[in-house]
């Protein structure tokens, strides 16, 4: 059994966050967009700040429809920084600040 365990737990890379769902939320409460991502099963949600965008994006505006359009502008680059982030610890949810980008 523990020659098994050894085989499952050594010589294979970890497996990155993906994201196959392209929704993502305006959440007002935190000030920023949230989306997901999917490690193996597990789901986690993904929140890139407001002031994240900004940064992104100076001349947004920080209305939802900005902002989410603004998400959708730099999709790729938030999903890069957000498997970087990710690859830090798992968590349940995930903060992307300004000074992730």
């Amino acid at each position: 059994m523990r020659a098994t365990w050894r085989l499952r737990t050594t010589g294979e890379p970890a497996a990155a966050v993906k994201f196959p769902n392209r929704s993502r939320v305006y959440d007002p409460t935190r000030r920023a967009v949230r989306f997901w991502g999917y490690h193996n099963a597990m789901e986690s949600s993904f929140f890139v700040t407001a002031d994240a965008l900004r940064r992104l994006q100076p001349s947004v505006q920080l209305d939802e429809a900005s902002l989410l359009r603004t998400f959708d502008v730099h999709r790729e680059l938030i999903h890069a920084t957000a498997v970087k982030v990710h690859a830090r610890g798992r968590r349940g949810s995930y903060d992307l600040v300004s000074a992730d980008f």
